[in-house]
């Protein structure tokens, strides 16, 4: 991919950058902006970078306007109804089985390394980009930078982000300009953000890099370490459907998706979780939105887990269920064949 075709060479203490004809210029100039200026002198200061190569790089970074008008509506503020859908296809199903099936025997290495059970890892992948088919079509130093300094909301976080993602292309000895990614700056199979690439990607095929683009024993890896950076529980559940009746189902359900009153606790406030569960493990009440009514969920540490990859919920809950749909319909698959 042309990330590993780097124009950037690492040189003690600076970035140098070779530009191409092929690059064109942006229409404003953000490298001439007071703000863009001050995260240049900071980026000096801090890790020593060039300050007319980074003016250099920002000449030719571009603003897009259809970034900021992708994060103002994402998926997650749909209700689940109409989340779920998004995610639970027959098609994504059916891919996931496949994924698995190919990569079999790293989704076993990976869980034997790490815990994470292969139908979570390929979930993470189908949700995130249909199993590397949708990495993202924005450079990821353009997201950052139009969401750093034109999304106020959001501004501090993502010039931070940029902040990791100039580093991470001098130490992975990458192009700025030719990474790609999402509208917020998410990379790879796995949409990791820069801060994540650094502290968890890994090289799980020890080559030599860590490419979260094309080597998928990478992305199996990564997203394992990941989750087990965060605390995953080795063959822990992950959720368990209630049955709720009682006056403390709104202030439990307002308590948040961090698992905070224990099983029992629970069942004294009128939550009844449909599959057995150890009474001392703690959870949190987690309440979806169906078209006529509510269905709720007990989540527990290794739900919460999932939401460090995104604190949604939502988002949570259709990697867990996807995941289920696609060991369920591999295990009928090999039925059938031995048949």
């Amino acid at each position: 991919m042309s990330h590993r075709n780097t124009l950037f060479t690492l040189i003690p203490g600076c970035l140098a950058i070779l530009l191409t004809s092929s690059i064109h210029a942006a229409p404003a100039n953000l490298a001439q902006r007071a703000d863009v200026g001050e995260f240049i002198n900071s980026m000096v200061s801090k890790h020593q970078f060039h300050p007319e190569e980074l003016k250099q790089l920002f000449s030719q970074t571009r603003f897009h306007q259809k970034i900021i008008d992708a994060i103002t509506r994402p998926a997650e503020s749909k209700p689940w109804h109409e989340y779920r859908p998004i995610f639970l296809t027959d098609k994504r199903i059916h891919r996931g089985v496949e994924f698995w099936n190919k990569n079999q025997a790293l989704l076993e290495q990976a869980e034997q390394a790490y815990g994470v059970p292969p139908e979570i890892i390929t979930a993470i992948i189908g949700v995130e980009t249909f199993y590397g088919r949708h990495k993202g079509g924005y450079r990821v130093i353009d997201s950052l930078a139009t969401l750093g300094f034109d999304y106020p909301k959001r501004g501090k976080f993502f010039r931070s982000e940029l902040e990791q993602f100039l580093l991470m292309t001098r130490e992975e000895k990458m192009d700025p300009l030719s990474v790609m990614g999402s509208y917020a700056g998410a990379m790879g199979q796995p949409q990791f953000i820069s801060s994540s690439f650094r502290s968890y990607a890994i090289d799980f095929d020890k080559d030599g890099q860590r490419d979260l683009w094309h080597n998928t024993a990478d992305v199996i890896g990564s997203v394992a370490n990941y989750f087990k950076r965060h605390g995953w529980l080795r063959g822990e559940p992950v959720v368990s459907k209630a049955r709720v009746n009682g006056s403390h189902i709104k202030t439990l359900v307002d308590k948040g998706i961090k698992p905070h009153s224990s099983i029992k606790q629970l069942q004294q406030q009128g939550v009844t979780p449909d599959t057995p569960l150890p009474q001392d493990s703690l959870a949190a009440l987690i309440e979806l939105e169906q078209k006529n009514s509510r269905e709720y969920w007990l989540g527990m540490k290794n739900f919460y887990v999932i939401t460090r990859y995104n604190h949604s919920p939502l988002y949570a809950m259709a990697v867990y269920q996807l995941g289920q749909e696609i060991r369920k319909q591999r295990e009928e698959h090999n039925r059938r064949a031995d048949s």
